[in-house]
């Protein structure tokens, strides 16, 4: 779902939440998961350590309209856990040798 400057594309979904990877110009800028209770939306949102206050406040907003009111659930509050800061890449227990950079990874 392209956004605006940002692409979110979905990584995986359950009844009760959802992952993004963020896009902006062909280039991984952070992630987003968002968890669905009765009342409240919680979520954790990873930036990248270019991003300003007002830049995360402004995704914020976008993840907000875009994404978690789009997903019709009537909720009371919104509580965001905002993370910045670089990536150090995907790990999987299918290839520990290696992270999602190519660099040396869990072993």
């Amino acid at each position: 779902m392209r956004v605006g400057d940002y692409l979110f594309e979905r990584d995986c979904r359950t009844p009760n939440s959802e992952s993004y990877s963020i896009i902006e110009d062909d280039q991984p800028v952070g992630r987003v998961d968002i968890h669905y209770t009765s009342t409240i939306v919680h979520g954790t949102l990873c930036v990248a350590e270019s991003f300003t206050q007002e830049s995360i406040r402004e995704l914020i907003e976008v993840i907000d309209e875009e994404l978690v009111d789009v997903a019709g659930v009537n909720r009371e509050e919104l509580i965001i856990h905002v993370f910045q800061g670089r990536d150090a890449g995907v790990y999987s227990d299918h290839g520990f040798e290696q992270n999602g950079n190519g660099r040396e990874g869990l072993r």
